[in-house]
């Protein structure tokens, strides 16, 4: 009834090639994604079955999860009159009322606009400007720093909106959505600057469990799943929400973890299988506590390539074969991945079930077996971002292009190299920030690093590094010479960071990932060396 997302997708000529070449990826027209995932759910593995809990020993079952979200439809449709197609917000770090409110959204016919809870005014201004929604609903804790952002906006806040739902008597008959009407708009991390919002549809959601969660992830009944990612970054969305409803799994929701409370969190609940990012596992293994991830049967590494080093460390360690995989907002979640003896240490892996993949050189033609060139992939899902001029710099010839640098060996294993933005001309030579990145972390000293370009009149550019040593360690002149030559020694000499840089911390985005391009802007804007 309300056809503003549709309006504003792209020309239909703009979009990726989308591809359903497998059984599961076979839809009937009509579809509501919230009914597959929470009322066959409850048919098929009962009422009672665990679906969420909190460290705190909060526990929903299956049955307990879909009344609630069948209630906070009720709320929207009879008390907010909302209006199928009309886009709701959330805002609200992880727990059960959100699991909630995301699918009870669903069920009204509504979009949902997923954000994260540590976005401020500032930030959220534009996502409401360019998305519309007419409600919001909001954790109480996240409220305050609202009233300019949402002033256009109806807002419910947890407390309310739990007292309304328990007004209402829990049955509600989700609207009869087509499976290609939209169901989420979902902002990038805006890792790389101004996030755009991508546009999914019903069938969209269950495509990803249909892909990476059926074929690669491989969930069951006795699993606990944990993840550090909020649900607005649709990574968490799928491993917290998609991924363990459709498997008849429990979610551990925490809202927000340290490293080592992640690991605590492991071993005090029993988690049997962890998603969250590299950084993560990297500091588990620092703080010599690899051990609390011992009773893990699976592990799951996004959001950036996990470093060989560290795959291999937690294998030597605890026998666990981390699941690397790369995806994107655009195209939902991981698209090529590996898991088990399928995993080539080094490699990200190949295209899941469903995908396929290619490196494309600079004029979008196919590259063979060992060529350096762009990651473009085809599947079920493909980038559409809402009234954005960039859709066309994401989609060139059917294929989605990410903006990763790849290359593919023989035997089909695809190998990450950088963001195309992260590769650094220097004097000719190709150099991946990723790579020089995993040197210099090897060092004693080092906490984290990040690697850009610096402009450079002689060379074109230099290799620039941002440090952050661990406690106590010293920045000076002599540590970084140190760090130069210890990079010298692990990689090629060419590659080592002329310019090494200290600080206490690097910036990150909301969801966690590295902000390289605030890195970037502070050498572009010094004079050239």
């Amino acid at each position: 009834m309300d056809t503003f997302a549709r309006d504003h997708l792209p020309p239909s000529a703009l979009w990726p090639t989308i591809e359903f070449t497998t059984p599961e990826l076979s839809y009937p027209e009509r579809l509501n994604a919230a009914t597959e995932l929470i009322d066959v759910p409850v048919a098929t593995f009962g009422p009672d079955r665990p679906a969420v809990r909190t460290p705190a020993g909060e526990v929903w079952s299956y049955g307990e999860l879909r009344t609630r979200a069948d209630q906070v439809a009720q709320v929207l449709t009879e008390d907010f009159d909302l209006l199928p197609g009309q886009r709701v917000l959330l805002r609200s770090p992880n727990n059960p009322w959100t699991v909630a409110a995301w699918l009870g959204v669903l069920k009204a016919g509504g979009v949902v606009v997923t954000t994260m809870a540590a976005l401020r005014a500032r930030e959220l201004a534009p996502i409401v400007e360019r998305t519309r929604p007419s409600i919001a609903l909001v954790d109480n804790r996240f409220a305050e720093d609202l009233d300019e952002a949402l002033s256009s906006l109806k807002v419910v806040g947890y407390d309310d909106l739990a007292a309304r739902a328990g007004t209402k008597s829990g049955e509600f008959t989700a609207v009869d959505t087509a499976a290609d009407d939209v169901a989420l708009l979902a902002p990038t991390s805006g890792s790389t600057g101004t996030p755009k919002i991508t546009v999914h549809f019903h069938r969209d959601i269950l495509s990803i469990d249909n892909t990476f969660g059926r074929h690669v992830l491989r969930l069951n009944e006795n699993d606990l799943v944990a993840c550090t990612a909020p649900f607005a970054f649709t990574f968490g969305l799928g491993m917290l929400v998609v991924f363990p409803l459709r498997a008849g799994a429990c979610a551990l929701l925490t809202e927000a973890a340290t490293p080592a409370q992640v690991a605590d969190l492991v071993e005090q609940h029993g988690v049997t299988v962890l998603a969250t990012a590299p950084t993560a596992y990297k500091a588990i293994l620092r703080d010599g506590i690899e051990e609390k991830l011992r009773g893990l049967r699976a592990a799951v590494s996004a959001g950036e390539h996990i470093p060989q080093e560290t795959w291999q460390r937690l294998h030597d360690r605890l026998g666990l074969k981390v699941i690397d995989g790369i995806g994107a907002t655009e195209l939902l979640h991981i698209f090529i991945s590996a898991a088990g003896d399928d995993i080539r240490p080094g490699a990200t892996g190949k295209p899941v079930p469903g995908y396929r993949a290619t490196v494309l050189g600079l004029d979008g033609e196919e590259l063979g077996p060992g060529e350096l060139g762009r990651l473009g992939v085809i599947g079920p899902v493909g980038c559409r971002y809402l009234d954005d001029a960039r859709q066309k710099d994401y989609v060139v010839g059917g294929w989605n292009v990410t903006g990763d640098v790849f290359h593919r060996d023989e035997d089909g294993y695809f190998h990450y190299h950088a963001r195309n933005d992260h590769m650094i001309v220097s004097s000719g030579y190709n150099i991946g920030g990723p790579e020089v990145e995993e040197a210099v972390d090897t060092h004693p000293d080092v906490l984290e690093s990040a690697v850009v370009a610096k402009p450079d009149e002689e060379r074109g550019s230099i290799v620039c590094a941002f440090v952050v040593l661990r406690d106590g360690v010293e920045g000076n002149a002599a540590k970084a010479r140190e760090i130069q030559d210890h990079v010298k020694r692990t990689i090629a000499p060419y590659k080592y960071p002329r310019d090494v840089r200290f600080r206490t911390s690097l910036p990150r985005n909301a969801s966690g990932k590295l902000q390289r391009f605030a890195l970037r802007k502070i050498v572009e804007d010094e004079e050239p060396a």
